[in-house]
């Protein structure tokens, strides 16, 4: 995918004007070559919809065919529609994409030099919707209005193509704004620390403010300033058999590198008789994950799920070992030599520790499942914990 020929555009010298004063709506005879002896910006924004163009921004409409000449815009727009959005400024409207898959031809195509990008997304009016890019997922399950997310990015053929998708099924999929900055010349993802698991696991959004969280989301705090970068790619209700066939382990494996993490969590979800997933089979698909990603060079971890806030005895105890398929992941980690983070005795540990009314604080309300975001946080500071001890670096204290 991508423009191999890639030459300096006008989306370039609309941004670089916008940025200099200029706000020009377009570009005269004679401006490419021009700008072809004009420094590239490193930052590009978009803002898509039929309403007013936030400054600094190129303003994208749906009927905006991907041209050359202007170095960006959507390749079959005829499967595009300009909707309306409940956030301000930029936020304010989006386009829709009628037809969408994640190796899908209705992309958002922007020219750009080859290098590593930090791409920021702002959705539009969306129940769940994930962002894919060169083919894979980026980003899954967004939810909510406005939602905002970003990855890091290596362009290797002078062009991003960009679009959203499924998410659920039936509901829009929008997106309003897009922010893309250069951040080196090498097209080679920052040290990533990749996560693969369930809702327990999983983004909840706004990402800064939810109330409910997965503790991949809040592991963040308890790495250290540089040395990594997070790409949880856990989504709710995921299988073993979900996270390796649909798309998300293809994602991973895009990417990943010797010097990267992949921490792997499921089970829960496994164990369903609807998913009819027996524990063996379980297991060989979690080993396959496994060596698909040690071949990689990249370090693989698994972590079992934490217990339910009412697996406690008469006691106080809190335990919950014979849950999830817990044993499997157990027995695969010592099998295949990668490191364990039990979490689900380490959690239990903790939750014995504070009782079982402080614990029922950090799951949602009514909920004994899944964590809120202080349990979450919790969570995440007992794996951070576990892999510090286990002596792989990075990680460190949160904040309180």
């Amino acid at each position: 995918m991508g423009n191999k020929g890639w030459k300096v555009g006008v989306a370039a010298a609309l941004l670089l004007s916008t940025l200099l004063g200029g706000a020009s709506a377009s570009v005269g005879a004679g401006a490419k070559e021009r700008l072809e002896r004009v420094k590239t910006p490193n930052v590009y924004q978009f803002d898509f919809g039929a309403g007013p163009v936030e400054p600094g921004h190129v303003g994208v409409r749906a009927a905006d065919a991907y041209d050359p000449a202007k170095g960006y815009g959507f390749a079959t727009p005829e499967h595009m529609r300009d909707v309306p959005a409940a956030g301000v400024g930029a936020a304010s409207d989006a386009v829709q994409f009628l037809q969408y898959d994640r190796k899908g031809p209705n992309t958002f195509n922007v020219d750009v030099p080859n290098g590593l990008y930090q791409v920021t997304v702002t959705l539009g009016n969306t129940f769940r919707a994930s962002v894919a890019a060169e083919g894979v997922y980026q980003i899954i399950n967004m939810t909510g209005n406005n939602a905002v997310d970003s990855f890091q990015i290596p362009i290797t053929d002078g062009q991003l193509n960009l679009l959203v998708t499924e998410g659920r099924a039936g509901t829009p999929f929008t997106l309003s704004a897009l922010k893309l900055r250069r951040l080196s010349e090498d097209p080679v993802t920052n040290r990533t620390i990749y996560i693969g698991g369930d809702s327990t696991v999983a983004n909840y959004y706004p990402l800064e403010t939810s109330m409910q969280a997965g503790w991949g989301q809040m592991l963040g705090e308890f790495v250290g300033k540089g040395h990594f970068q997070i790409r949880n790619m856990a989504s709710g209700g995921q299988i073993a058999r979900g996270f390796r066939n649909d798309g998300q382990l293809e994602a991973i494996l895009k990417y990943i590198k010797p010097g990267d993490y992949f921490i792997l969590q499921l089970g829960i979800n496994d164990t369903n008789p609807k998913n009819s997933t027996t524990e063996a089979e379980f297991k060989e698909i979690m080993r396959d994950m496994v060596r698909q990603v040690k071949a990689t060079g990249a370090t693989v971890v698994l972590s079992t799920p934490q217990g339910r806030a009412t697996d406690f005895n008469s006691a106080g105890v809190h335990s919950s070992v014979n849950r999830w398929y817990r044993h499997a992941t157990v027995a695969l980690a010592q099998e295949e030599q990668v490191p364990l983070v039990d979490l689900n005795v380490l959690s239990s540990a903790y939750f014995t520790s504070i009782g079982p009314e402080a614990t029922r604080l950090l799951y949602m309300p009514g909920d004994s499942l899944h964590p809120n975001r202080a349990g979450a946080r919790e969570l995440a500071r007992l794996v951070a914990e576990d892999l510090k001890r286990q002596g792989l670096d990075g990680f460190v204290h949160g904040q309180k």
